[in-house]
């Protein structure tokens, strides 16, 4: 590899448009991201699952009475 091409790889903190901030390695001074871990509908639950909705054969069964 040649040397002095390569961008820096450093520990940087992220931040979070809920507040929550973490490190991690990258060749950016900062990171700023809309979702996290801690505020994302599918790691918090605050989201029904696709699974209790129910698919298009539910619905037709349902509001057909079927």
């Amino acid at each position: 590899m040649k040397q002095g091409i390569h961008p820096k790889y450093q520990e940087v903190e992220v931040i979070c448009a809920c507040g929550n901030r973490f490190k991690t390695g990258s060749t950016k001074k900062e990171l700023k991201v809309d979702v996290c871990s801690q505020c994302h509908p599918f790691y918090t639950g605050s989201k029904r699952v696709m699974v209790e909705q129910g698919g298009r054969i539910d619905k037709f069964k349902k509001r057909y009475g079927i």
